[in-house]
């Protein structure tokens, strides 16, 4: 068995649960008696999800029922990027969110200087868009890995390949 142990720093949105929060949300704003005869949907292009509905209140809404399908299912919303709200045809609003994936090389540079800064034995590499953590103890790793869990960073944070 070696003597390093490792594991990998990844941000991601699990896309099948993300088609499943959609379809969740849709049915609901199909069946709530407050979207009667609205214009509203939500739709997924790519890596980017856009929104539309009668107007701003409305599309609040909508976001927010989409925000709690995502919770239920475990799709972090840390890694929405908003954009500006926007008017479209026939007098509904429209909002492009995007979703980030990926660590962003600002966001690395953050997580290793706290993982430095820690004086915990590992070592850090940035690995395009992942991190990966070595040390020789598991409990220095798991240190690591609660010290993310609890740092303010603007995306969310999954720690995979630990071995």
């Amino acid at each position: 068995m070696s003597s390093e142990n490792s594991f990998d720093i990844v941000s991601k949105v699990d896309m099948q649960e993300m088609i499943n929060a959609i379809t969740q949300a849709e049915r609901e704003i199909e069946t709530r008696f407050d979207f009667k005869g609205s214009k509203s949907s939500i739709k997924l292009e790519k890596e980017e999800l856009v929104v539309s509905s009668d107007d701003e209140y409305k599309l609040g809404a909508v976001l927010d029922i989409l925000k709690s399908k995502m919770i239920k299912r475990g799709v972090p919303i840390k890694n929405l990027d908003y954009g500006k709200i926007e008017a479209a045809s026939l007098g509904t609003v429209r909002q492009k969110i995007r979703l980030k994936s990926g660590i962003e090389q600002d966001v690395s540079k953050k997580i290793n200087v706290l993982i430095r800064d820690s004086k915990l034995k590992v070592k850090s590499q940035i690995q395009g868009d992942q991190i990966r953590v070595t040390g020789k103890s598991k409990d220095d790793l798991q240190a690591v890995m609660n010290l993310l869990r609890g740092a303010d960073l603007q995306i969310e944070l999954q720690f995979t390949n630990f071995r």
